[in-house]
């Protein structure tokens, strides 16, 4: 088995699903036919009141209370899932946490604590997701990166540097399965401003509450490209046709993009409405969790780059797939 198998036949985990992008990665896979799927995450109410949701939408679904920090936590959801369903076809690894404010007033804790979930969580995972994919005999490991892997904002250092390391990581543990033969494939998806809770949840010393830059895009998306990956994995997939301005500012002129954002990325990304002083920095998402955040009313969603992207095969993508058949052999 080299290939992935059809959502129908597949058993899905999912770690990072009380709310926004890993909430909606769950719904749409029971959406579209996959009927064994795992959820994961620190917030036991909210993990109930999905497994409800897909229960209804016609799956068997099994809730593992996980910190991604806990290495033995997140061996042990590998394991619960195998039991309940086999194998693991698709591992989809979502948690993330941000911080906003001037680097100055960020302690060193506080990035470490980032650094923990968004980047070494993520890289706990995937040592224990990959083996779980062999065994399958093929799979697909999802990564939730941010195109802020490609492109720092201003008073959201912390998150920045995670997802830089985070992008890093995936590219070379991309090269090694290749080298190897494994039948493993590893995707990773590059939202833009995506209207989740996130916001809501994050710690801020900025005196208001974040926001994503706009336009914001609705979870649903980012949701739709990681079922799509699911079964025609793809080595990235920005989400949000505003990633294409992270990524070509970047690309052609950083210097600009870099005074750009030095005059418009506070406004960019704050409100007017006060902070209310809480965040799951180091607490679980509280109540039963929710896909979309404070900015609802603003989604788009639609993308035309985020559907392309997902659907097109890059010349570089058959050559690492045939570099993984030769090592094979």
């Amino acid at each position: 088995m080299t290939q992935p198998r059809p959502l129908s036949e597949q058993a899905v985990v999912v770690l990072g699903a009380s709310s926004g992008i890993g909430r909606a990665a769950a719904l749409e896979f029971a959406g579209r036919g996959a009927r064994k799927i795992a959820v994961a995450s620190r917030g036991t109410e909210a993990l109930d009141t999905l497994v409800a949701d897909l229960t209804a939408a016609g799956a068997e679904a099994v809730a593992v209370p996980t910190d991604i920090t806990d290495e033995a936590a997140v061996t042990a959801l590998a394991r619960a899932a195998e039991e309940r369903f086999g194998r693991i076809d698709t591992w989809v690894t979502v948690p993330g946490v941000g911080i906003w404010g001037a680097v100055q007033d960020i302690s060193l804790d506080e990035f470490r604590r980032v650094m923990e979930v968004n980047f070494l969580g993520h890289v706990a995972a995937a040592q224990i997701a990959v083996p779980a994919l062999q065994r399958a005999g093929a799979g697909v490991l999802i990564g939730i990166g941010s195109v802020e892997g490609y492109r720092s904002m201003p008073f959201h250092a912390p998150y920045s540097a995670s997802k830089f390391a985070l992008r890093a990581f995936y590219d070379a543990l991309r090269m090694e399965l290749a080298d190897a033969g494994s039948p493993v494939s590893v995707t990773s998806i590059l939202p833009a401003g995506i209207g989740t809770p996130f916001f809501e949840h994050a710690r801020t010393k900025l005196g208001s509450m974040p926001k994503p830059p706009p336009p914001v895009y609705a979870p649903e998306l980012v949701a739709e490209a990681i079922v799509r990956a699911a079964e025609h994995p793809r080595r990235e997939v920005p989400v949000g046709d505003a990633a294409l301005g992270f990524l070509a500012g970047q690309r052609f002129s950083p210097a600009l993009t870099d005074a750009f954002l030095s005059l418009t990325g506070r406004r960019l990304q704050t409100t007017d409405r006060p902070d209310d002083g809480t965040d799951i920095l180091d607490s679980p998402t509280p109540g039963p969790g929710a896909v979309r955040g404070a900015f609802a009313d603003q989604l788009r969603t639609t993308s035309p780059v985020t559907r392309a992207a997902g659907a097109m095969v890059r010349p570089g993508e058959l050559l690492l797939k045939a570099r993984r058949r030769l090592a094979n052999r």
